[in-house]
């Protein structure tokens, strides 16, 4: 694939993006002049805000804005558009928490209004330089992009569920946004232990959807920026050198986190793996905690700033014997 190929794909998923948000923007504000439930509406904007425009936000940077903030004067508009993406994702949660069906249809038009301009500058001033580079392949940083996003972009051909269809989807959007109201609220702790425990329920017959909770989950992690208090995993003694290595680093986001529980019940009763991240796990923590609560030993061995390891073990049954049957549901 050539430079220009490749940018013509990402122009392409660049106005596929503008319209879908555009056709949701839509349909909240007919929902909203002509005084129906505007819940809903709103519910499949943020949702496909979080699924979609937000990890795609992140693949950019980690790959085409890391690229270009080499290049002067790029490294100025890069700047500029990072500060977009935390724009974004304020607006979004602006609009999740708006009150009033005129204030959703407010933050949703300024959301719209702001990711127009976005795409265009990225489309006009940050890409074309990047495409006239003979020395660099921007196919390269496209096919990155998409194993980032796990294969879950349009760019790859696959499309959205219509929400709309899918109450499944839109309930678990309105429990979203309830969540992230209880966490503003000053209940992080119970938002993220919500959404874990929801995501424990959908992991089986709905893995898109436990996909989109994962996500949620970092997010409200991000948001609430604090320890966990309710979370009930023990302490082992330590790393043993049994311990089966595990680096998800160079993984898809998408993939660690089964790739992680997939390891977890493959041990023995009393065995350990040890997790290498790129970030503070927390989120998994909550998820160990929502499916194995009780069962598992959490261990920080390294906590960042670039690095993070975590010794993560399978309690034997004499572990369990011991504790009321009611820990061990």
């Amino acid at each position: 694939m050539t430079n220009d190929e490749a940018f013509n794909l990402i122009l392409g998923h660049h106005q596929q993006m503008c319209d879908r948000v555009k056709t949701l923007v839509v349909a909240l504000e007919e929902a909203v002049t002509r005084g129906r439930a505007y819940e809903v509406a709103r519910a499949q904007l943020v949702s496909y805000m979080i699924d979609e425009v937000l990890p795609h936000a992140n693949a950019e940077e980690a790959t085409i804005y890391a690229h270009a903030a080499k290049v002067t004067p790029l490294d100025e508009t890069v700047s500029a558009l990072i500060d977009e993406h935390m724009n974004l994702a304020l607006g979004i949660e602006r609009l999740a928490r708006a009150a009033s069906g005129p204030d959703a249809l407010r933050y949703a038009s300024l959301l719209q209004r702001l990711f127009d301009a976005h795409v265009t500058t990225e489309n006009e001033v940050l890409l074309p330089p990047l495409v006239a580079d003979e020395t660099l392949s921007v196919a390269r940083l496209l096919t990155r992009m998409q194993e980032l996003t796990a294969g879950e972009s349009e760019l790859s051909g696959s499309q959205n569920d219509d929400a709309s269809r899918d109450h499944e989807a839109v309930l678990l959007a309105q429990l979203l946004e309830a969540a992230t109201m209880l966490a503003r609220a000053g209940s992080g702790d119970e938002a993220c232990s919500m959404v874990a425990a929801t995501w424990a329920v959908l992991r089986g017959p709905r893995p898109d959807l436990a996909r989109r909770a994962t996500r949620s989950l970092h997010q409200l992690v991000r948001l609430v920026n604090q320890a966990p208090v309710a979370l009930r995993s023990r302490t082992s003694s330590g790393v043993s050198d049994d311990d089966v290595l595990l680096d998800v680093r160079t993984m898809a986001p998408a993939q660690r986190h089964e790739k992680i529980f997939d390891t977890y019940e493959s041990l023995e009763d009393g065995a350990a793996f040890l997790l290498v991240n790129d970030h503070d796990p927390k989120p998994l923590r909550y998820q160990f905690e929502a499916e194995h609560a009780d069962e598992f030993t959490w261990d920080y061995i390294e906590s960042g700033p670039k690095v993070w390891r975590v010794r993560i073990g399978r309690l034997g049954s004499e572990h369990l014997a011991g504790l009321p049957s009611a820990q061990r549901s």
